[in-house]
């Protein structure tokens, strides 16, 4: 059974059921979720606990030992299995399906794994553990629900914020949500209760902002150019290697190129996400990328990453960092013609 981040504490206020998996790539929301869970389970009789952390060599028989008997100590149990890379191998996948077909009684297993991709979904461990329990998939607010998601918290700890020092802190934590709820019980510290606005943040608060190259790539895709200049800045202060970034912009521009032929060939856009295996999540931001660009302008750009990879190499004169941001720029649909021109030649 899948669930939304926010239904989990409506559904732990019932019955546990004997199989959690929480997956995501957020620290904050991973931990909050977890934690839920495991307050839960101790009020309703989970008094001992047993981890395992997959980690390389790890022997699944232990799990099959620890949960094949009863508990010395307990009624119940929680016993918690960490998987921070995803992938539990063909032993793992044996141990978890059995497990879900057969969960001990009266414990409950939880299960923390990154981001799902679609591959794992597809697999038949995951799939039983989904039937068996509960799925919860973590996704971090985009930022344009950073300054909601930043206000709901800051009420919840009786602060009044305004949305522009909502907005102040979201441009300052963005990426980094422990972060934020660090700056959060900071400012309530030394402000109190009550009323914060976009001064008390701009005092109080570091640039905590922590990007990725992805974050760049979206942004670009999406079309805001502001956005672009500050993550491509932040990755520039990060010392990220501008092949890196220049590895990312070209991929997906090179892919929006593919799927623009395809479309000019008569091809339906839903029809080439299922070739190319896009998440439906994705597709959104994909489709008004291609709506800024046709084709043609899709081919300019991939003459800019043909010169950028260049440049990279040493093969051509220029700053690097700044044909990385005409790049963003151009492919975020800013006319700039006279920096585009050198790119185009």
């Amino acid at each position: 059974m899948k669930l939304k981040a926010e239904q989990l504490e409506g559904h732990l206020a019932g019955a546990l059921a004997p199989v959690y998996v929480i997956s995501g790539d957020e620290p904050l929301l991973l931990q909050e979720a977890c934690d839920a869970i495991r307050a839960a389970a101790r009020a309703q009789g989970c008094a001992e606990r047993v981890v395992f952390s997959v980690e390389p060599g790890f022997d699944w028989g232990e799990l099959a030992q620890a949960t094949a008997g009863m508990s010395l100590f307990a009624a119940r149990r929680l016993i918690e299995l960490r998987m921070p890379g995803g992938k539990p191998g063909d032993a793992g996948a044996r141990a978890l399906s059995e497990y879900a077909a057969h969960p001990a009684d009266g414990d409950v297993l939880l299960i923390s794994l990154p981001r799902a991709d679609k591959a794992m979904q597809a697999a038949k461990w995951f799939s039983a553990l989904e039937r068996c329990g509960v799925l919860i998939q973590l996704w971090p607010p985009a930022p344009a629900q950073l300054p909601g998601w930043i206000a709901q918290r800051m009420r919840a700890r009786d602060m009044q914020p305004t949305p522009a020092a909502a907005a102040a802190l979201a441009g300052r934590v963005e990426g980094n949500l422990l972060a934020c709820v660090q700056e959060i019980e900071k400012m309530l510290l030394l402000h109190g209760p009550g009323a914060i606005d976009e001064a008390d943040v701009m005092d109080a608060v570091a640039d905590s902002a922590r990007f990725d190259v992805f974050t760049l790539v979206d942004g670009a895709l999406a079309g805001d150019a502001a956005r672009c200049v500050r993550v491509l800045r932040g990755l520039e202060g990060e010392g990220v290697e501008p092949v890196l970034v220049g590895w990312a912009l070209t991929r997906e521009i090179r892919f929006l190129a593919a799927v623009s032929q395809g479309i000019a060939q008569g091809k339906k856009p839903f029809a080439l996400y299922q070739q190319h295996r896009v998440w439906e999540k994705r597709q959104p931001l994909l489709e008004r990328a291609l709506k800024r660009h046709d084709l043609g302008r899709w081919r300019v750009l991939l003459g800019c990453c043909a010169r950028l990879d260049r440049l990279a190499k040493g093969q051509a004169a220029g700053n690097v960092w700044d044909e990385l941001l005409q790049l963003c720029l151009l492919t975020a649909g800013v006319r700039i013609e006279a920096l585009a021109r050198p790119a185009m030649q």
